[in-house]
């Protein structure tokens, strides 16, 4: 069984955090992986190893400058990585990311692509499902447990009152939701041998996709980034009796009653 996993490198969340002049994230500093993607990880890690035969390959979109992201994915145990890094690639919204995807995900062909729900620096949650889209894969969001039998795909899917039982034929694409697993920790050994995994640099040209990704292609423009007002203090009224009916009164005068 061959799985993909989609991931993410982004700054360090420890580290302070600034705008480029056109409004976008700065990326220049130490990128680490997205601690979403690595519950992905690891159920395409137990996944394969259930199955007894076939790889995990992460995927992702960014600098190449900095993969130590992508090694910490092959030193938990994914056989090799793909990373599409491209300078005009800065600014590309989240349905561009999906094509770039799609487009690496096509030269693998696997069985199944996990996803997390969102990125921890961009929380659209809308990737993953532009992904299946394109790529004409059913998908299956907030999943908190898969299997695989044969070529069916048995998914418990979280919802507010409980789960859904889902099933659904692969290929599909999956995004599954943070503790779904518990991550293993690289051992020394795996840091080791990702050092000497496959790991492949792809550019805009070699995916086709020049005049759909970066600002150009792009459905949104960021005009401008102002600073929250400041919160302010709530009233504070002591109690002397009637705190009831002062509630009532409040509810009343914000129209909930």
């Amino acid at each position: 069984m061959n799985v993909v996993v989609c991931v993410k490198q982004i700054p360090d969340p420890a580290a302070p955090q600034s705008l480029d002049d056109a409004h976008n994230l700065n990326r220049t500093g130490k990128l680490i992986l997205d601690e979403a993607d690595t519950y992905g990880v690891e159920m395409a890690l137990q996944l394969v190893d259930k199955a007894g035969e076939g790889e995990v390959t992460v995927i992702s979109m960014g600098s190449a400058d900095d993969v130590a992201g992508l090694r910490n994915a092959l030193a938990m145990g994914a056989a090799k990585a793909v990373i599409v890094s491209d300078p005009s690639l800065r600014g590309t919204d989240a349905l561009g990311t999906a094509k770039v995807l799609a487009a690496v995900v096509r030269r693998i062909s696997p069985d199944l692509v996990l996803c997390a729900t969102e990125s921890s620096d961009g929380y659209t949650g809308t990737t993953p499902v532009q992904l299946a889209e394109l790529l004409a894969m059913p998908s299956i969001t907030f999943a908190k447990s898969v299997s695989v039998e044969g070529t069916q795909l048995k998914v418990d899917r979280q919802t507010e009152e409980g789960y859904d039982e889902v099933t659904s034929p692969l290929p599909a694409v999956v995004t599954v939701t943070a503790g779904v697993v518990e991550p293993r920790y690289a051992s020394f050994k795996g840091i080791m041998a990702a050092k000497s995994k496959p790991l492949e640099v792809l550019s805009v040209a070699d995916l086709g996709l020049a005049s759909e990704t970066g600002p150009g292609g792009a459905r949104q423009v960021i005009s401008a980034v102002v600073t929250a007002e400041a919160r302010q203090a709530g009233e504070k009224h002591v109690d002397e009796g009637d705190g009831a009916q002062q509630i009532v009164t409040f509810l009343e005068s914000i129209k909930v009653l």
